[in-house]
């Protein structure tokens, strides 16, 4: 019998922890490399997971809104959205505006994303801001009653390259 109930905990620990059910959190986000974040995106969007956006996503971050399905997304009131034109280090190691980077960037934002882009300046070597409720528009708050994100109460950080996620909980919604 006390074999039974050790076996069903387990069982459930197990289960609370499938990544079909986990959440990940990203809290503070500068972005980086299209290539890494293509690949993460991808591997995210392919676990099931929620994804929270509590904090700065910017630039290459915020390839999440073409790559994770909108139904896994939603935002905190932290959360802000950072959009510009991609670019590369150029010979003397300033910044030079990629025209195929960026072209990337804008096949993969959805058509909502890039007309809200059109109407605040473009991609350009500026960078604009979505949050609040303009964010809102275009991502669920978190804090709807329906969206229940916080499914997980365990915490795990995954980190590659200069993408950092942290599996969301209870705990680390107040900071």
């Amino acid at each position: 019998m006390r074999f039974r109930g050790l076996l069903l905990s387990a069982v459930l620990l197990i289960a609370a922890v499938s990544s079909a059910s986990a959440t990940m959190r990203i809290a503070e986000d500068r972005g980086g490399q299209i290539g890494q974040y293509l690949q993460a995106f991808g591997m995210l969007r392919s676990s099931g997971e929620r994804v929270v956006i509590d904090g700065n996503c910017l630039s290459a971050c915020t390839l999440i809104l073409g790559i994770v399905s909108p139904s896994k997304i939603c935002a905190t009131p932290r959360a802000r959205l950072g959009f510009h034109a991609a670019w590369m280090p150029g010979d003397d190691g300033r910044p030079v505006t990629s025209p195929m980077g960026t072209q990337a960037l804008w096949n993969i934002y959805p058509n909502q994303i890039r007309r809200w882009i059109s109407r605040n300046g473009g991609l350009s070597r500026k960078m604009i801001f979505m949050q609040g409720r303009e964010l809102n528009n275009y991502v669920a708050s978190c804090e709807q009653p329906t969206r229940s994100v916080n499914n997980n109460k365990s915490d795990r950080r995954i980190t590659t390259g200069s993408i950092r996620y942290e599996r969301a909980s209870a705990a680390s919604d107040r900071r």
